[in-house]
């Protein structure tokens, strides 16, 4: 069953993030950015989106993803997904 609201996608999400990123200690928050994780860069959000996708049964158009300034709108974009399948 997909996570239901803010802190499932987090649970969800989490070990998406510290595996793609490899830092295991990695901690999301709604403000967590790209400038605040040294590995993250546009490879490595393309493989986080894919991974979040595959997880979660999702597909994110590229309008979605492009213009997110941190982990608590991706988190948003997710829920808008998963309340409409």
């Amino acid at each position: 069953m997909p996570p239901a609201d803010r802190d499932a996608v987090y649970k969800e999400i989490t070990p998406i993030f510290r595996s793609v990123f490899g830092n295991e200690t990695l901690q999301l928050s709604y403000q967590l950015s790209a400038k605040d994780v040294a590995q993250w860069d546009s490879l490595s959000y393309i493989n986080l989106i894919v991974a979040i996708e595959m997880r979660l049964g999702i597909k994110f158009g590229m309008g979605e993803i492009a213009g997110l300034a941190n982990v608590g709108e991706l988190v948003d974009v997710i829920l808008k997904k998963l309340r409409k399948t």
